[in-house]
């Protein structure tokens, strides 16, 4: 019997680590995992890791439409690192002023809002929160080293643990980790949260 399912926003560039350690993991405690992206008018968008010697580990086929999902369809939903979510921020058109409009960010926007699903980022994947900095002012998080700057720009508390950032920080219903190196702690805090 399943728990619920745990949303991965998910795009081309995504961690290895993450994605392998989130189809084992989550199942093994009762929960399905769903990848959603933008499909851009698709059926389905094929995705690959961050290649690794120049070798693409892992591939994941997407059919569920960022567009077409509410967040209270998940029992959580999780940012997954590496560069994916940069691409995520893209936006078609813009205009001077107007907030962020890609499909993504809305999303994150209502995920935010309605203050029930825990949301997770790891390593990179805070970059998704920094397009709108109404969804991470004054939140306490961790990240990865080289992201610090835009995190503090969109408003976002790093907390830090003498000269590295924090390994996870709660803050909420956010649950951030710093890099794929802790992705084992997090997956655990972010089941002890939704189980709560």
């Amino acid at each position: 019997m399943s728990k619920g399912k745990i949303g991965v926003i998910i795009e081309e560039h995504f961690d290895a680590t993450e994605f392998r350690r989130f189809n084992e993991f989550f199942p093994e405690n009762g929960y399905e995992v769903e990848y959603i992206s933008h499909l851009w008018g698709n059926e389905s968008l094929r995705f690959g890791s961050n290649p690794e010697n120049d070798v693409i580990e892992f591939h994941v086929d997407v059919t569920t439409e960022i567009n077409n999902v509410s967040p209270s369809d998940y029992k959580g939903i999780i940012c997954i690192g590496a560069y994916a979510m940069d691409r995520l921020r893209y936006q078609v058109s813009v205009k001077k002023g107007q907030k962020n409009q890609a499909p993504a960010v809305e999303f994150l926007r209502k995920a935010v809002a309605e203050d029930q699903v825990k949301l997770g980022t790891i390593c990179h994947s805070l970059w998704l929160f920094c397009a709108d900095p109404d969804l991470i002012k004054n939140k306490k998080v961790t990240c990865a080293h080289n992201i610090i700057c835009d995190v503090e720009n969109a408003g976002g508390d790093v907390v830090y643990e003498g000269y590295v950032t924090a390994d996870l920080v709660i803050d909420g219903n956010l649950i951030t980790g710093k890099h794929p190196g802790v992705v084992e702690e997090f997956m655990k805090a972010f089941v002890a949260e939704i189980e709560k």
